[in-house]
């Protein structure tokens, strides 16, 4: 059928009445119809509807039944229902070549920067890789400076003692009172002495004790002395009372968080305490009176620390007395530094390298004996590359190998 072709009589005239319209909306017979399953089990879609009523026009009419059934065919990808909807449909679909296309090409994921920025920042990493924390490093120091000090408070704490009188007052070759104090008498009154520097009593405590005769045994100047001693004595308590809770608290950390911190500052703390009581021994050694002199100058006022024979303090407490106190001084400290120096000695096992050398050979071994162990049955642990060790074949044996390396 064309166009010159004649109206066949038969055709019925279109129905142009408006009052047989229905509600029905202009595109709903664009809309794909729902699939059918039949009977057999294979679902019917318009697609192969349409196909089949081709296929029936095209055995009717040979000529152009074909081309009509192809026409009458409908579209079977769904369209939106408003212009709107498809042209956001439209936009929705990303086409190559387009804008968005070329944003993700040149996005800042995709671009490499300078090679120098590359290099500086690596450089950067490895240096904060290789960077120790700053914390445990001050732990460190603060234990070995704080060692020292300690050493001396304690063993300053050990002299002030009712013990060490007795054991001074005691010992052959102690120089005896030409005033009249028996061994008893300086013990008595040196206790008293002793137990004002440690305690938190007032100058009354010396101040109103009376001899044999009734007179006083302190005088003025003694008693204002001994309370300046006092000070001096009660302040160095309390600092190395404060320096033992820092060094407790440093020690806590460096054993949660930093493996063998505690063993170094000792050890560095432990030298430095040799160091000064051996320097401190010297100059005593040298010359007694003048470092017992130039000692005395940097704590108390000229004139308020010198006495004469007669005096108590001086009775009580002479030269040798003095002299065998920085002997014992120095000899606590000096022990205690020698024996924390041989118990912190860096010695391999001590830093770990015996372990780490017995863990990197014993590693080497099981590599040795795993590449042996899995080496193929039936071919030699030593074949040469290339050969034909393995009967899989060149492919199989680069398998091994590459395995083996792994």
């Amino acid at each position: 059928m064309t166009d010159t072709s004649p109206t066949p009589p038969d055709r019925p005239d279109p129905n142009l009445d408006p009052t047989d319209d229905t509600d029905e909306p202009a595109f709903d017979w664009m809309k794909p119809a729902a699939a059918t399953k039949p009977a057999g089990g294979s679902a019917t879609t318009p697609a192969t509807t349409a196909a089949a009523a081709g296929t029936s026009a095209a055995k009717k009419d040979d000529v152009g039944g074909g081309a009509a059934a192809g026409a009458a065919a409908p579209s079977t990808t769904s369209q939106p229902e408003s212009r709107a909807d498809r042209k956001a449909a439209e936009a929705a679909v990303v086409r190559p070549g387009t804008a968005s296309d070329e944003l993700l090409q040149t996005s800042a994921l995709q671009i490499r920067p300078p090679q120098e920025e590359v290099e500086r920042r690596n450089a950067e990493r490895e240096q904060a890789a290789k960077a120790k924390p700053v914390l445990p490093r001050v732990m460190q120091v603060m234990l070995a400076v704080f060692y020292p000090v300690i050493l001396l408070v304690l063993a300053v704490r050990a002299v002030t003692s009712p013990l060490f009188l007795w054991v001074e007052y005691n010992r052959p070759g102690f120089p005896g009172d030409g005033y009249g104090f028996s061994t008893d008498d300086r013990m008595t009154y040196g206790s008293y002495a002793v137990d004002y520097l440690s305690n938190w009593s007032g100058p009354r405590y010396l101040g109103d004790l009376v001899g044999q005769s009734g007179d006083r045994l302190f005088k003025d100047g003694e008693v204002s002395h001994m309370a300046d001693v006092k000070t001096v004595i009660l302040s160095t308590f309390s600092a190395g009372t404060l320096l033992i809770l820092l060094s407790l608290v440093a020690v806590i950390y460096l054993k949660r968080r930093h493996n063998g911190g505690v063993r170094r500052g000792l050890f560095a703390g432990s030298i430095i305490s040799l160091a000064i009581i051996i320097g401190l021994g010297t100059l005593a050694v040298l010359g007694w009176e003048q470092f017992f002199t130039d000692f005395h100058r940097i704590f108390f006022a000229n004139g308020t620390w010198t006495f004469t024979l007669q005096d108590t303090l001086i009775r009580l407490f002479p030269g040798q007395f003095w002299m065998d106190a920085g002997m014992v001084i120095g000899g606590l400290v000096l022990l205690a530094s020698l024996v924390t120096l041989i118990l912190t000695w860096p010695t391999r096992r001590r830093r770990g390298l015996g372990r780490k050398a017995a863990a990197g050979s014993k590693d080497t071994g099981v590599a040795a004996s795993g590449s042996t162990a899995d080496s193929p049955a039936g071919s030699p642990a030593d074949a040469p590359a290339g050969s034909d060790g393995d009967s899989s074949g060149d492919g199989a044996s680069e398998t091994e190998r590459t395995r083996h390396t792994v």
